[in-house]
């Protein structure tokens, strides 16, 4: 029994009619009829009952294509997953990616690769930028979600999100804008993010004060529980309230300044991962979509 004798016998069950059968397979009657009594014969079962008025399946040939059906659909299947690891990329991707990475554009950009890559292995390191660069000069990176400035000769960006900063501050204190120079701040540690953390007292000195540092952490997460929690306030990208979201958070629009900061990717143009350009794309329209949502910051 031959693969061609499932698929003529699912056709002529289909058609009931041997011209139309044989048509729909592009050959002529006679072999269809040969086909179908060569497994007839094979069976030892009469799957059809034929006359010259019309065909159809006796109970052993209903029963025979119930059964049979399941088959052709597990090798339709095979062949459809054979043409997909042939066609498709496949081995590990290493993405890095900075702790206020919206965790929601992560969640639909891997999910479209799991749909489109169904044979590739995603591995997601969160690091600070000066460790991603590193790691994408040396190749245990493929792409990082970073922070600007990518200094490194031997990388290349592109941008993802430009932001100003707003202040993240206990829901329920009243905090002037004009008394912040009297408040304790919680920031990125200065060793683990140096760029962000002089983007950070920057935008203090240009709203005129000095900042009174009293925790340092190496997470966005982190420093938005910890100002929750009433330790402090934080100055922080406008993105970060979809970071995290608590009744005890509050976010405050600052005065319109010249300092912002700007997510970027960064990846080595002579990385050949298949997929890289491909996670490009996904990244560069999730971040896209997340960008056009406007939202509107309470005011001081």
């Amino acid at each position: 029994m031959e693969i061609r004798h499932f698929l003529y016998f699912h056709t002529l069950a289909q058609e009931l009619h041997f011209g139309r059968a044989a048509e729909k397979l592009f050959i002529s009657q006679p072999p269809l009829s040969r086909q179908i009594r060569e497994l007839e014969t094979e069976l030892g079962v009469l799957l059809f009952e034929r006359n010259n008025k019309r065909v159809c399946l006796t109970e052993a040939g209903r029963y025979f294509l119930s059964e049979s059906a399941a088959l052709l659909q597990q090798l339709e299947k095979a062949k459809i997953k054979a043409k997909q690891i042939h066609d498709s990329v496949a081995g590990t991707f290493r993405l890095g990616y900075i702790s206020s990475t919206p965790r929601t554009v992560l969640a639909k950009v891997l999910k479209t690769v799991k749909e489109r890559y169904p044979f590739l292995r995603v591995n997601l390191y969160e690091a600070a930028t000066q460790r991603q660069i590193a790691a994408l000069e040396n190749g245990t990176l493929d792409l990082g979600i970073v922070r600007a400035p990518v200094l490194s000769p031997l990388l290349e960006k592109r941008s993802l999100l430009t932001e100003s900063f707003c202040l993240a501050k206990p829901k329920q204190e009243k905090i002037p804008l004009n008394r912040l120079a009297a408040q304790s701040f919680v920031s990125f540690n200065k060793e683990y993010a140096p760029d962000y953390y002089q983007q950070f007292i920057h935008c203090c000195h240009q709203l005129g004060f000095e900042p009174t540092v009293i925790h340092e952490c190496n997470n966005m997460s982190s420093i938005l529980e910890l100002v929750s929690s009433g330790i402090g306030v934080a100055l922080v990208p406008q993105s970060a309230r979809r970071l995290f979201r608590s009744p005890e958070l509050d976010f405050v629009t600052l005065p319109k300044l010249s300092v912002t900061t700007e997510t970027v990717l960064a990846f080595d143009p002579g990385n050949r991962q298949p997929a890289l350009q491909a996670f490009m794309q996904l990244l560069e329209a999730a971040y896209g979509k997340f960008n056009s949502k406007k939202e509107h910051f309470i005011k001081a």
